[in-house]
């Protein structure tokens, strides 16, 4: 599973950071960066997945926090530099390409986000349940972002591309606090969730 998401989110950081430079497009940037960190994020749920099959409540801990840190570190780098474009009066630039990768992710994202929440609680694996928490919010950012391309290329609303951004970096922001909480609950429970986490997610 692990697997699979990696591959998509590789699609969507090549394809929406590379759109998003090109015609500086800052919905694209801020979903690309999403992007990034649940790609970072899969990468490290899968290296604790191989490497401590057992379920160590510290190892998970540490995969946990730091897929969490980089969501919160995500939001006012994306955010100062979305809010620097506005006030200069940048028009992003629209992409068909863009439009096919945000729909693309809206249909692929439930189901990531559903097997990683099933398999996560089967094994009791603290990291693969905040994953999933980052692919259902990929999911409500893949809808703000083809919402505001759509717009953007068949009305030319230039300003529904700032919208969408204000929707993604809220949901950034909400997934981070979500992801936080999990792992809260976690250490409060002592950890409990992390024993028994298996190679299954892989």
């Amino acid at each position: 599973m692990e697997l699979l998401s990696s591959a998509w989110m590789a699609v969507e950081v090549v394809v929406a950071v590379g759109l998003g430079l090109a015609v500086w497009n800052p919905a694209l940037l801020a979903f690309g960066g999403d992007s990034v960190v649940e790609l970072a994020s899969a990468f490290i749920v899968f290296g604790h997945l191989k490497g401590d099959a057992g379920g160590s409540t510290e190892s998970g801990r540490r995969t946990a926090a730091a897929t969490t840190l980089l969501l919160f570190a995500l939001v006012p780098v994306i955010g100062l530099g979305t809010a620097y474009s506005y006030l200069l009066g940048v028009r992003p630039g629209d992409s068909l390409l863009g439009i096919a990768v945000a729909a693309g992710a809206a249909l692929i994202m439930p189901y990531l986000w559903l097997e990683k929440r099933k398999i996560g609680k089967e094994t009791a694996c603290l990291p693969l349940s905040v994953d999933a928490v980052e692919s259902a919010a990929c999911f409500l950012m893949a809808m703000a972002l083809l919402a505001g391309l759509l717009a953007e290329y068949f009305f030319g609303l230039w300003w529904a591309d700032y919208a969408a951004t204000a929707v993604i970096l809220a949901l950034v922001a909400k997934e981070a606090l979500a992801s936080y909480h999990e792992l809260s609950a976690d250490s409060m429970a002592g950890g409990g969730l992390l024993a028994g986490a298996d190679h299954g997610a892989a």
